[in-house]
């Protein structure tokens, strides 16, 4: 019962703190050209097994108070669900390096497919001969590793320092 009560708290806590980055920098969180600082947190379930669902309920509740509609809604929740999932799986390799690569990758190439439905294509003048499509997939996908990879994964290597020495002094 305990430990069940520590895990939805994690789930709850997860999920709040990723709803309310991503609402508190909404001009940079939502569109054709974000980064979402909220995508920092998807490193955690390669240590934690309750964010993968914390992820999830944070996203669907930024998306709906986002926007966006149903494609961010539902899509953008279930991209993000799929993204924590395989962050989790990640953890089997024991390179956390590895950890920010789904969401990445997931982000960069689902999201955009709504996206371009959504907006119209970012401008990105070195760029101009590739499809909307592709346009999106490096507009989110470079947010997606300023977010991942340059906050989350030094988030990721504090936690598993902390986790570690914790370990140690016991």
């Amino acid at each position: 019962m305990k430990m069940k009560v520590k895990y939805l708290t994690r789930v709850g806590l997860i999920g709040a703190l990723y709803a309310a980055l991503t609402l508190a920098l909404a001009p940079i969180s939502y569109g054709p050209l974000q980064v979402r600082v909220s995508e920092a947190l998807t490193v955690l379930p390669y240590i934690m097994p309750a964010s993968v669902w914390g992820l999830f309920i944070g996203c669907f509740l930024a998306n709906w108070l986002g926007g966006l509609g149903p494609w961010d809604i539902f899509g953008g929740s279930l991209l993000t669900l799929l993204a924590a999932i395989l962050t989790y799986w990640v953890r089997k390799t024991g390179k956390p390096w590895l950890a920010p690569l789904p969401p990445v990758l997931v982000n960069a190439f689902g999201v955009s497919a709504y996206l371009q439905l959504l907006f119209g294509p970012p401008s990105i003048a070195l760029l101009r001969g590739l499809s909307p499509y592709f346009l999106f997939v490096i507009s989110v996908g470079t947010g997606e590793l300023i977010a991942c990879y340059l906050l989350g994964y030094p988030l990721l290597r504090i936690l598993l320092r902390r986790r570690n020495h914790t370990r140690q002094g016991s």
